[in-house]
């Protein structure tokens, strides 16, 4: 078996095992595929590489210019495909095994103030119907803390406005119920009743919010209109579909929210993914502490 058949194989597993995206998959894809054609270029198998040169392999990445987050996914990649292989029988030794990842420095969140999400919410023109789609979308995003690609892919049945809840399937297909919020909430009726309609046409489509083709919204489609409500609402901070999902989180440690609780409607599997947001929020949690704590 070749060696991109190979790797096929082991993507067909992580769909399969792990629920991945398409969109991990294709990153895994991409980190394999650039493996397999430096060993080409050494008519060097796949399955017979060792550990020299997988170092060689990421030395020469770095000198090409590629930087130490690139490399650590790449590696990422690249041990969960010699894992495989071991698991499979192919290989009796991992050569990736006691290759040490690259340190990356801790990168806090970029987070809007509760004014700036006020103002980027507020910024479309809710008389036009793509404007009245795009409120209702930022309001669910911002009120449940979504990754763009659950916000884009959601469809109708999600939905429960009488229990004020929305099912989700986050990575990995894990499912979870996140409360909406009153005010998203009524955004969503106002949507739904004036506006989406109208875009879906005479569709059976049970896509929540359509694109003017009546279709499920690109995540890069998302993302311009994003980009078009930053400069509407003159928002000077970096603002992309994830500054939101930062912002809910953010936001609600600031208003003395549990952090399981926040991991939870996060959709993260390990607590210490969520953790990060207590930097952001450091000031506001020593606060809470000396207005709490006995010896504070």
């Amino acid at each position: 078996m070749s060696d991109r058949a190979v790797i096929e194989q082991y993507l067909d597993a992580c769909w399969m095992e792990k629920g991945l995206s398409e969109n991990s998959l294709e990153a895994y894809r991409r980190d394999l595929a650039a493996l397999a054609t430096w060993v080409e270029g050494r008519n060097l198998p796949l399955c017979d590489i060792a550990e020299s040169d997988l170092l060689a392999y990421l030395h020469a990445r770095l000198e090409n210019g590629a930087n130490n987050r690139s490399i650590a996914r790449s590696l990422s990649a690249i041990r969960g495909f010699f894992r495989y292989m071991i698991r499979e029988g192919v290989l009796d030794e991992d050569p990736a095994a006691n290759v040490d990842q690259p340190k990356l420095p801790k990168l806090l969140p970029k987070v809007l103030t509760e004014s700036d999400v006020e103002r980027l919410l507020s910024a479309p023109d809710c008389e036009e119907l793509i404007g009245l789609r795009d409120r209702a979308m930022l309001e669910l995003l911002y009120a449940c803390g979504l990754r763009v690609t659950e916000l884009v892919s959601l469809e109708t049945h999600q939905l429960n406005l009488r229990q004020g809840v929305i099912r989700l399937f986050g990575k990995g297909n894990k499912e979870r119920l996140v409360p909406m919020g009153e005010e998203a909430i009524d955004w969503l009726v106002r949507y739904l009743k004036n506006a989406r309609p109208m875009l879906v046409k005479e569709s059976d489509s049970q896509v929540l919010f359509p694109s003017l083709r009546g279709g499920c919204m690109t995540r890069q489609t998302f993302w311009h209109r994003i980009k078009h409500y930053v400069l509407v609402s003159g928002v000077r901070a970096h603002v992309s579909p994830h500054t939101l999902r930062h912002a809910f989180a953010t936001h609600l440690l600031n208003h003395g929210a549990d952090l399981r609780v926040v991991q939870l409607l996060l959709g993260h599997s390990d607590l210490s993914t969520t953790q990060i947001y207590t930097h952001v929020a450091k000031h506001r949690l020593q606060m809470l502490h000396a207005q709490h704590h006995p010896r504070g």
